[in-house]
């Protein structure tokens, strides 16, 4: 269901900066804020195929090594989609300092320890470093406990009036990722379309022009402090998410069919079966997103992020990290 908040917030044009901008999340919320209104400034390595408007300025380096096209140039906010190790907050600290005027970092709910219970709320305690290398590469093992470090890195350079946002799982078209679009592709195609259990497992999204919008309002307000953001809470679960974009979008005849997870144990099945948790906590994708929805939250459908990600993702080839229609056969066997 759509929630709609009314927003009377009206600021005056402000100059922008989006470190990333071009894809997916960083693209979501370049355009949010060019549509309402603001100077933006995108800074990346110039390497993706971008849509972005015109009127949309770009600059091209790279954050962790060529950061002089930011030379002498000031913003009243930036908002950093892309930080990921603790130099990457650094490193643009030493570059702008307070040039880079508001700071809204986009973190992740990864960044929390696993909540006690179910709707946790910004309070939950995050991942401690411990004996991990605040630059280490960025793995499923060491993505969370980065991003908690972003966050303290950001907090301790850029001061105590900065904001973060922690998404949970962004889907919807541009979605280089391939999670969500994978799901939507496969129940196109129809017949019996495997997906792993417990059907019952909790599962939270928010598309990711949701995202790019909640963060602009963020930015208009300079708001300090940490907020979810995610859609539908409490959290449906895996299955009633794979039956709705079945409802909406699968030929007739189309069958979802349950996979015990004890034959998915190769970890291998997490890039074959995108979304899919596995054994990981139940209640770190059923937050709460009630301060968010406070502060002028507003969200798509389900069926909405559907028809986006179908429309973007098209005719492509099927991704070769994707299920194999041989696997999927003799998945559909033992089960």
């Amino acid at each position: 269901m759509t929630n709609v908040v009314s927003f009377a917030y009206s600021p005056s044009p402000m100059k922008i900066l989006v470190i990333g901008g071009t894809s997916f999340v960083g693209r979501g919320i370049a355009l949010a804020a060019h549509e309402r209104g603001h100077d933006v400034t995108v800074f990346n390595r110039g390497e993706t195929p971008t849509d972005l408007p015109e009127a949309i300025h770009r600059l091209v380096g790279n954050r962790q090594s060529d950061l002089s096209a930011l030379d002498n140039l000031s913003f009243d906010a930036t908002i950093d989609a892309i930080a990921y190790q603790r130099r990457d907050v650094e490193l643009l600290h030493a570059a702008m300092g307070a040039r880079v005027g508001y700071y809204l970092q986009i973190s992740s709910i990864s960044a929390y320890q696993d909540p006690e219970f179910d709707q946790a709320d910004e309070s939950t305690p995050r991942l401690e470093l411990g004996d991990v290398d605040p630059n280490a590469n960025v793995t499923g093992a060491t993505y969370g406990v980065l991003k908690a470090e972003c966050e303290r890195a950001a907090e301790e350079l850029f001061g105590s009036k900065i904001g973060i946002l922690r998404p949970t799982f962004v889907v919807g078209g541009h979605d280089k990722t391939f999670r969500f679009p994978y799901w939507v592709a496969r129940i196109q195609k129809g017949g019996r379309v495997a997906f792993p259990g417990p059907r019952t497992k909790s599962l939270q999204w928010i598309d990711a022009r949701d995202l790019g919008t909640f963060a602009v309002l963020l930015t208009e307000q300079r708001f300090a402090g940490a907020v979810h953001a995610l859609g539908s809470s409490p959290a449906l679960s895996f299955g009633e998410t794979l039956d709705r974009i079945a409802a909406h979008v699968a030929p007739a005849g189309t069958t979802l069919v349950e996979v015990d997870p004890k034959h998915l144990e190769d970890s291998s099945w997490y890039a074959k079966f995108p979304l899919w948790t596995g054994t990981s906590s139940e209640t770190a994708l059923n937050m709460s997103n009630a301060k968010a929805l406070s502060l002028g939250l507003t969200l798509r459908t389900l069926e909405e992020s559907v028809d986006d990600t179908a429309a973007w993702f098209g005719t492509r080839e099927w991704p070769g990290h994707w299920l194999s229609e041989a696997d999927e056969s003799a998945l559909l066997d033992e089960a």
